[in-house]
């Protein structure tokens, strides 16, 4: 399969050749959802676009807990397929789809109670890994195991010895949702998708009662382009209603915003070998390994305020801190808190007035003549809900269309991931950089990372770490915008990198020197690299005052105080 590339000049090629012919498929929306829609449509065979108006996984595909499960918690609640299915996603994801990207990640359940709570926590873990087993995409990972609370200090001495009798440990898996998102796209794109972000639909073309198209503005230029197409896929997640009201039509069902806040603190405030999962009143809390780093996550309340940029308050930082502080030996505090993100969950709306009872299927609808709307669902299960939607729009084509195949598309860099993996030590010997860079970038890029070092080659000097965020190296920023689409500075710090949430600075430190290996790549003169700063700066002190607020109005109020580099 050749690599397909996302620099700026693919992007102005694709806005081009979408508006030069009527499409099969144009997909809304650069989330997990539609970018794993646009895969599934191009890989059928058909003619498809993809637009984006922000960055792509800017909205909830980047903003997760990171997980790739089948959600334990919905065994509890006997939705039995909702996690076979997940569980048979997971598998396939680990196993074969992207093993460079989707890594096993341990859990320990601490238990409160003696004899009968390991009894019935104990089956539904049982059931779990059966479950997974049975989907015949589960042998990857490790069963689960029954601990003594000797055996469970061992593995997390972090813990209070009086917060648990004993403990469960099972396995699940993680990414990194952005990145997962950006190889997606770049898979649809080697499969002959037309991608573009920045890219905002303004309106719909209408014949009589059939959508045949959308006006497409480029958010960076200005210019804008009719864009014609057999079948349009509406995956705009929490955008869902916003979305459908360009085209003057009620939804045949309306999506909730549910929030989840996530605090990363570095891994040495907690002591531990294992993630850890608990219980609360509300949810359900993971402490979540992170590389250096762990994640706390997550809440869960409703959301009405704005929703591209979801705001934590205050309050939402203290309710996380209470809880995992009341199993830690070693509380944290607020001086802990490296990072700060909030996410917005698409839930369809039902009606239980609590969020957490919300459905996290998803479903399907085509409420006009040549419109798709897929909503709902999970991370994990997006490429179901992708083969969903393509099934939907293959309905109004009226032509004979192939199966979906993705079961069986990897993802761009997963071939040769793995013998490539093998051959780490040889490839930190001939580019001289240390053995553990090299297995940081093959968890990133897989067997596209030979591209990245081929930069390094080019330029010896972006072999060296970022200044203030050693993790990443300095080639990383200057790929992000010749390979990976990204056209603003805030998409290299919080979304080609983590670097936004992973330093206490929040990347106000390295900004000036990421900006300016950015230039190049995108054109960008003085002026230009000053105004990236500036905006990234007063995001970053915008995002520090919300979470000093006391609620949502105010914490919103303040996150908006730092507007959209491009505004919509």
């Amino acid at each position: 399969m050749r690599t397909a590339i996302l620099g700026p000049a693919q992007r102005a090629e694709a806005l081009a050749r979408m508006a030069e012919r009527e499409l099969d498929v144009l997909v809304v929306g650069g989330g997990v959802v539609g970018a794993g829609t646009a895969l599934d449509a191009a890989t059928r065979g058909l003619d498809t676009g993809l637009v984006e108006s922000r960055d792509w996984a800017s909205g909830t595909s980047s903003r997760s807990s990171k997980l790739i499960h089948g959600g334990l918690r919905y065994l509890e609640m006997l939705d039995f397929a909702l996690v076979r299915e997940a569980l048979k996603e997971r598998g396939l994801l680990l196993e074969r789809l992207a093993p460079h990207l989707v890594k096993p990640v341990p859990f320990l359940y601490p238990l409160q109670h003696k004899f009968w709570e390991r009894w019935y926590a104990g089956s539904g873990v049982a059931l779990y890994d059966g479950m997974s087993v049975s989907s015949g995409h589960g042998r990857g990972l490790p069963v689960h195991r029954h601990l003594s609370l000797k055996k469970a200090l061992r593995v997390a001495p972090c813990l209070k010895k009086d917060a648990l009798v004993g403990a469960l440990q099972y396995y699940d898996a993680q990414m990194d949702d952005a990145r997962y998102v950006a190889t997606l796209v770049r898979t649809a794109a080697a499969y002959g998708a037309h991608a573009a972000n920045r890219a905002r639909v303004v309106g719909f073309l209408r014949e009589g009662e059939r959508v045949v198209g959308a006006r497409v503005q480029d958010v960076e230029g200005g210019r804008e382009y009719e864009v014609r197409a057999r079948q349009i896929v509406n995956a705009t997640g929490v955008w869902t209603d916003d979305t459908q009201a360009l085209i003057g039509e009620r939804g045949q069902f309306h999506v909730r915003a549910s929030k989840g806040i996530h605090l990363v603190v570095p891994k040495d405030r907690i002591h531990s070998t294992t993630g850890l999962i608990l219980r609360t009143e509300k949810s359900v809390l993971f402490v979540i390994p992170w590389g250096r780093h762990w994640i706390v996550g997550t809440t869960d309340t409703d959301w009405d305020l704005d929703k591209a940029h979801p705001a934590a308050s205050s309050a939402d930082i203290d309710y996380l801190l209470e809880h995992v502080n009341a199993v830690l030996a070693t509380p944290l505090t607020r001086d802990d808190v490296e990072g700060v993100y909030a996410g917005l969950r698409p839930l369809l709306a039902g009606e239980s007035d609590a969020t957490s009872k919300l459905s996290r299927e998803h479903t399907v609808a085509h409420p006009v003549p040549g419109l798709v709307v897929v909503a709902g669902g999970k991370y994990t299960t997006y490429r179901v809900m992708a083969k969903d939607a393509v099934d939907a729009a293959v309905h109004g084509l009226d032509q004979r269309v192939a199966e979906c195949v993705t079961e069986e598309v990897p993802l761009a860099g997963a071939e040769g991931y793995k013998a490539l993996w093998n051959a780490r030590a040889r490839i930190a010997a001939r580019t001289g950089l240390h053995v553990a860079r090299i297995e940081h970038l093959l968890n990133r890029y897989g067997a596209l990372t030979e591209e990245l070092l081929e930069l390094v080659v080019g330029d010896p000097s972006l072999g060296e770490p970022l200044t203030g965020a050693d993790d990443y190296l300095r080639a990383e920023a200057v790929y992000a915008c010749t390979h990976e689409g990204a056209r603003h500075l805030d998409d290299v710090l919080t979304r080609r990198t983590r670097i936004s949430i992973e330093t206490f600075d929040r990347g106000t430190r390295c900004a000036r020197e990421v900006a300016e290996l950015m230039a190049p790549a995108l054109g960008w003169d003085d002026d230009q690299v000053e105004k990236e700063i500036t905006h990234y700066r007063k995001r970053v002190e915008a995002e520090r005052e919300s979470q000093r607020q006391p609620d949502d109005l105010t914490a919103d109020a303040a996150r908006l105080g730092a507007p959209d580099i491009v505004p919509l």
